[in-house]
Protein backbone atom coordinates (compact mmCIF):
# COMPACT_ATOMS: atom_id res chain seq x y z
CA UNK A 1 0.00 0.00 0.00
CA UNK A 2 0.99 3.16 -0.91
CA UNK A 3 1.12 6.07 2.14
CA UNK A 4 -0.53 9.44 1.44
CA UNK A 5 2.06 12.23 1.79
CA UNK A 6 -0.73 13.92 3.67
CA UNK A 7 -0.56 11.47 6.27
CA UNK A 8 3.06 11.84 6.96
CA UNK A 9 2.77 15.45 7.58
CA UNK A 10 -0.01 14.72 10.33
CA UNK A 11 1.85 12.57 11.74
CA UNK A 12 5.06 15.20 11.57
CA UNK A 13 1.80 18.22 12.77
CA UNK A 14 0.86 16.00 16.07
CA UNK A 15 4.53 15.27 16.72
CA UNK A 16 5.73 18.55 16.74
CA UNK A 17 2.75 19.70 18.99
CA UNK A 18 4.42 17.45 21.77
CA UNK A 19 8.10 18.17 21.24
CA UNK A 20 8.66 21.23 19.77
CA UNK A 21 6.98 23.60 22.90
CA UNK A 22 9.54 21.28 25.38
CA UNK A 23 12.41 21.78 23.60
CA UNK A 24 14.64 24.10 25.22
CA UNK A 25 12.31 24.30 28.10
CA UNK A 26 14.41 22.75 30.75
CA UNK A 27 11.69 20.13 31.14
CA UNK A 28 12.16 16.48 33.53
CA UNK A 29 14.72 14.13 32.04
CA UNK A 30 14.03 10.62 32.99
CA UNK A 31 17.30 7.68 32.68
CA UNK A 32 15.73 4.12 31.49
CA UNK A 33 18.89 2.90 31.82
CA UNK A 34 20.34 1.06 35.07
CA UNK A 35 23.89 1.58 35.31
CA UNK A 36 24.09 3.72 32.22
CA UNK A 37 22.19 7.00 30.74
CA UNK A 38 19.31 6.75 28.33
CA UNK A 39 16.69 9.84 28.62
CA UNK A 40 13.55 10.24 27.96
CA UNK A 41 11.41 13.22 28.34
CA UNK A 42 7.89 13.87 28.83
CA UNK A 43 8.19 15.04 25.24
CA UNK A 44 9.00 12.00 23.89
CA UNK A 45 5.94 10.18 25.82
CA UNK A 46 3.48 12.44 24.33
CA UNK A 47 4.08 12.75 21.39
CA UNK A 48 4.32 9.12 20.93
CA UNK A 49 0.61 9.17 22.60
CA UNK A 50 -0.27 11.38 20.06
CA UNK A 51 1.53 9.84 16.56
CA UNK A 52 -0.32 5.77 18.37
CA UNK A 53 -3.68 7.84 18.25
CA UNK A 54 -3.40 8.69 14.78
CA UNK A 55 -2.43 5.63 12.99
CA UNK A 56 -5.19 4.16 15.37
CA UNK A 57 -8.06 6.29 13.93
CA UNK A 58 -6.34 6.01 10.22
CA UNK A 59 -5.68 2.69 10.14
CA UNK A 60 -7.14 0.20 12.92
CA UNK A 61 -5.69 -2.69 11.64
CA UNK A 62 -2.44 -1.94 11.80
CA UNK A 63 0.24 -3.07 13.89
CA UNK A 64 2.21 -0.65 15.99
CA UNK A 65 5.89 -0.88 17.70
CA UNK A 66 6.80 2.47 19.82
CA UNK A 67 10.15 2.86 21.62
CA UNK A 68 8.27 4.19 24.29
CA UNK A 69 4.80 2.07 24.89
CA UNK A 70 5.96 -0.98 23.22
CA UNK A 71 4.12 -3.19 20.96
CA UNK A 72 0.24 -3.57 19.70
CA UNK A 73 -0.76 -5.90 17.16
CA UNK A 74 2.61 -7.41 16.49
CA UNK A 75 1.57 -10.12 14.03
CA UNK A 76 -0.50 -7.51 11.41
CA UNK A 77 0.68 -7.56 7.82
CA UNK A 78 1.52 -3.97 8.58
CA UNK A 79 3.27 -2.76 11.72
CA UNK A 80 4.37 1.03 12.10
CA UNK A 81 7.62 1.68 14.17
CA UNK A 82 7.67 4.64 16.30
CA UNK A 83 10.79 6.96 17.81
CA UNK A 84 9.42 9.64 19.02
CA UNK A 85 12.62 11.65 19.42
CA UNK A 86 15.39 9.71 17.85
CA UNK A 87 18.58 11.60 19.28
CA UNK A 88 17.48 12.91 22.61
CA UNK A 89 20.77 13.51 23.82
CA UNK A 90 20.78 16.33 21.38
CA UNK A 91 17.07 17.21 22.38
CA UNK A 92 17.94 17.88 26.20
CA UNK A 93 21.13 19.72 25.04
CA UNK A 94 19.03 22.15 23.21
CA UNK A 95 20.63 20.95 19.61
CA UNK A 96 18.24 20.43 16.75
CA UNK A 97 19.99 17.30 15.68
CA UNK A 98 16.85 14.79 16.56
CA UNK A 99 13.86 13.95 14.93
CA UNK A 100 10.48 12.28 15.13
CA UNK A 101 10.71 9.09 12.62
CA UNK A 102 7.83 7.15 12.05
CA UNK A 103 8.15 3.82 9.56
CA UNK A 104 5.87 1.28 7.89
CA UNK A 105 6.87 -2.19 7.82
CA UNK A 106 5.00 -5.33 5.18
CA UNK A 107 5.57 -8.29 6.64
CA UNK A 108 9.08 -7.19 8.31
CA UNK A 109 10.19 -5.38 5.35
CA UNK A 110 10.25 -0.77 5.80
CA UNK A 111 8.43 0.15 2.79
CA UNK A 112 7.87 4.17 3.27
CA UNK A 113 8.86 6.10 6.46
CA UNK A 114 9.43 9.58 7.31
CA UNK A 115 11.85 11.94 9.42
CA UNK A 116 10.57 15.37 10.83
CA UNK A 117 12.66 18.01 12.35
CA UNK A 118 10.19 20.84 13.81
CA UNK A 119 12.22 23.34 15.04
CA UNK A 120 14.04 23.68 11.76
CA UNK A 121 11.00 22.84 9.94
CA UNK A 122 11.98 19.94 7.97
CA UNK A 123 10.58 16.73 6.60
CA UNK A 124 12.12 13.74 4.41
CA UNK A 125 9.88 10.85 3.90
CA UNK A 126 9.22 7.83 1.40
CA UNK A 127 6.46 6.66 -0.05
CA UNK A 128 5.75 4.44 -3.17
CA UNK A 129 9.26 4.73 -4.16
CA UNK A 130 10.05 8.33 -4.21
CA UNK A 131 11.91 10.19 -1.79
CA UNK A 132 11.20 13.89 -1.03
CA UNK A 133 12.24 16.43 1.22
CA UNK A 134 9.55 19.61 2.37
CA UNK A 135 10.67 22.74 4.09
CA UNK A 136 12.72 25.96 4.31
CA UNK A 137 15.27 24.93 1.71
CA UNK A 138 13.12 22.95 -1.07
CA UNK A 139 13.94 25.40 -4.30
CA UNK A 140 15.21 24.58 -7.09
CA UNK A 141 17.35 27.50 -9.46
CA UNK A 142 16.17 30.06 -7.57
CA UNK A 143 12.22 29.25 -7.95
CA UNK A 144 9.62 28.77 -4.70
CA UNK A 145 8.92 24.81 -4.80
CA UNK A 146 7.04 23.07 -2.16
CA UNK A 147 9.17 19.76 -2.01
CA UNK A 148 12.25 18.58 -3.79
CA UNK A 149 13.48 14.82 -4.79
CA UNK A 150 15.96 13.50 -2.77
CA UNK A 151 19.16 12.36 -4.55
CA UNK A 152 21.86 10.93 -2.91
CA UNK A 153 25.60 12.03 -4.15
CA UNK A 154 27.12 9.15 -6.68
CA UNK A 155 30.44 9.27 -4.71
CA UNK A 156 32.16 5.39 -4.72
CA UNK A 157 35.99 5.93 -3.39
CA UNK A 158 36.01 6.30 0.42
CA UNK A 159 38.47 9.00 -0.15
CA UNK A 160 36.00 11.39 -1.12
CA UNK A 161 33.67 10.27 0.65
CA UNK A 162 32.24 12.27 4.39
CA UNK A 163 31.10 9.99 6.89
CA UNK A 164 28.95 10.57 10.24
CA UNK A 165 28.59 8.52 13.17
CA UNK A 166 26.87 9.30 16.48
CA UNK A 167 29.79 8.87 18.24
CA UNK A 168 32.93 7.05 17.90
CA UNK A 169 33.07 5.67 21.67
CA UNK A 170 29.57 3.80 20.63
CA UNK A 171 31.88 1.24 18.92
CA UNK A 172 33.73 -1.48 21.61
CA UNK A 173 36.49 -3.68 20.56
CA UNK A 174 36.88 -5.48 17.40
CA UNK A 175 34.12 -2.91 15.92
CA UNK A 176 36.09 0.06 17.52
CA UNK A 177 38.87 -1.05 15.48
CA UNK A 178 37.06 -1.89 12.01
CA UNK A 179 34.74 2.02 12.60
CA UNK A 180 38.86 3.61 13.42
CA UNK A 181 39.92 1.97 9.91
CA UNK A 182 37.19 3.30 8.12
CA UNK A 183 37.34 6.77 9.59
CA UNK A 184 41.02 7.37 8.39
CA UNK A 185 40.33 5.89 4.94
CA UNK A 186 37.31 8.64 3.77
CA UNK A 187 37.73 12.36 3.35
CA UNK A 188 35.76 13.89 6.54
CA UNK A 189 34.19 12.74 9.75
CA UNK A 190 31.54 14.31 12.05
CA UNK A 191 29.60 12.99 14.69
CA UNK A 192 26.28 14.05 16.98
CA UNK A 193 23.84 13.33 14.46
CA UNK A 194 21.88 10.75 14.92
CA UNK A 195 19.09 10.62 12.65
CA UNK A 196 19.51 13.76 10.74
CA UNK A 197 23.12 12.23 9.38
CA UNK A 198 20.69 9.38 7.46
CA UNK A 199 18.50 12.27 6.10
CA UNK A 200 21.61 14.49 5.07
CA UNK A 201 23.04 10.62 3.13
CA UNK A 202 19.62 11.14 1.42
CA UNK A 203 19.88 14.52 0.42
CA UNK A 204 23.20 14.17 -0.88
CA UNK A 205 25.24 16.23 1.31
CA UNK A 206 27.17 13.24 3.45
CA UNK A 207 28.51 9.67 1.78
CA UNK A 208 27.91 7.36 4.67
CA UNK A 209 26.66 6.62 8.23
CA UNK A 210 28.23 3.85 9.95
CA UNK A 211 26.41 3.03 13.90
CA UNK A 212 26.40 0.30 16.50
CA UNK A 213 23.67 -0.60 19.04
CA UNK A 214 20.49 0.68 16.68
CA UNK A 215 16.97 -0.49 17.79
CA UNK A 216 14.69 -1.59 15.12
CA UNK A 217 12.85 1.84 16.13
CA UNK A 218 15.92 3.74 15.36
CA UNK A 219 16.25 2.75 11.79
CA UNK A 220 13.11 1.61 9.75
CA UNK A 221 11.63 4.95 9.41
CA UNK A 222 15.18 5.60 7.48
CA UNK A 223 15.35 2.63 5.14
CA UNK A 224 13.09 4.07 2.35
CA UNK A 225 13.86 7.30 2.40
CA UNK A 226 17.45 6.33 1.87
CA UNK A 227 16.67 3.79 -0.48
CA UNK A 228 14.41 5.53 -2.56
CA UNK A 229 17.15 8.46 -2.81
CA UNK A 230 19.48 5.91 -4.63
CA UNK A 231 21.72 4.94 -0.87
CA UNK A 232 22.31 1.18 0.25
CA UNK A 233 21.35 0.45 4.12
CA UNK A 234 22.49 -2.76 5.32
CA UNK A 235 23.56 -4.53 8.46
CA UNK A 236 27.20 -4.46 9.36
CA UNK A 237 26.94 -8.72 8.15
CA UNK A 238 25.33 -7.49 4.92
CA UNK A 239 21.85 -8.76 5.86
CA UNK A 240 18.63 -6.47 6.16
CA UNK A 241 18.97 -3.49 8.25
CA UNK A 242 15.05 -3.51 9.90
CA UNK A 243 15.95 -4.85 12.66
CA UNK A 244 18.81 -2.71 13.66
CA UNK A 245 22.02 -3.83 15.20
CA UNK A 246 25.21 -2.34 13.09
CA UNK A 247 24.17 -0.57 10.26
CA UNK A 248 26.06 0.89 7.18
CA UNK A 249 24.29 3.24 5.61
CA UNK A 250 26.20 4.70 1.30
CA UNK A 251 25.48 7.00 -0.84
CA UNK A 252 26.03 4.29 -3.84
CA UNK A 253 26.33 0.54 -4.09
CA UNK A 254 30.18 1.18 -4.97
CA UNK A 255 30.53 2.98 -1.70
CA UNK A 256 28.72 0.49 0.48
CA UNK A 257 31.07 -2.23 -0.62
CA UNK A 258 34.01 0.01 -0.09
CA UNK A 259 32.88 0.77 3.37
CA UNK A 260 32.60 -3.31 3.82
CA UNK A 261 35.53 -4.30 2.62
CA UNK A 262 37.12 -2.29 4.80
CA UNK A 263 35.38 -2.45 7.81
CA UNK A 264 35.48 -6.52 7.43
CA UNK A 265 39.56 -6.45 6.43
CA UNK A 266 41.62 -8.97 8.40
CA UNK A 267 40.73 -11.31 10.43
CA UNK A 268 41.93 -10.44 14.14
CA UNK A 269 39.41 -7.70 13.89
CA UNK A 270 37.02 -8.53 11.58
CA UNK A 271 33.32 -8.25 12.40
CA UNK A 272 30.09 -10.23 10.90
Amino acid sequence: MKIAVEFFRRIADVAGAETLPRFRRFGDVLNKLEGGFDPVTEGDREAEKAIRALIKAEHPGHGILGEEFGSENPSSEYVWVIDPIDGTRSYISGIPLWGTLVGLTHKGNAVAGMMAQPFIGELFYATGGEAWYEGPHASQAGKSAPRQRLSTRKTARLADATLCTTTPALFQGDRRVAYDRLERSVRLARYGTDCYAYAMLAAGNIDLVVEVGLQTYDIVALIPIIEAAGGMVTEWSGGPAEDGGGIVAAATPALHAAAMEVLHAGRSDAVG
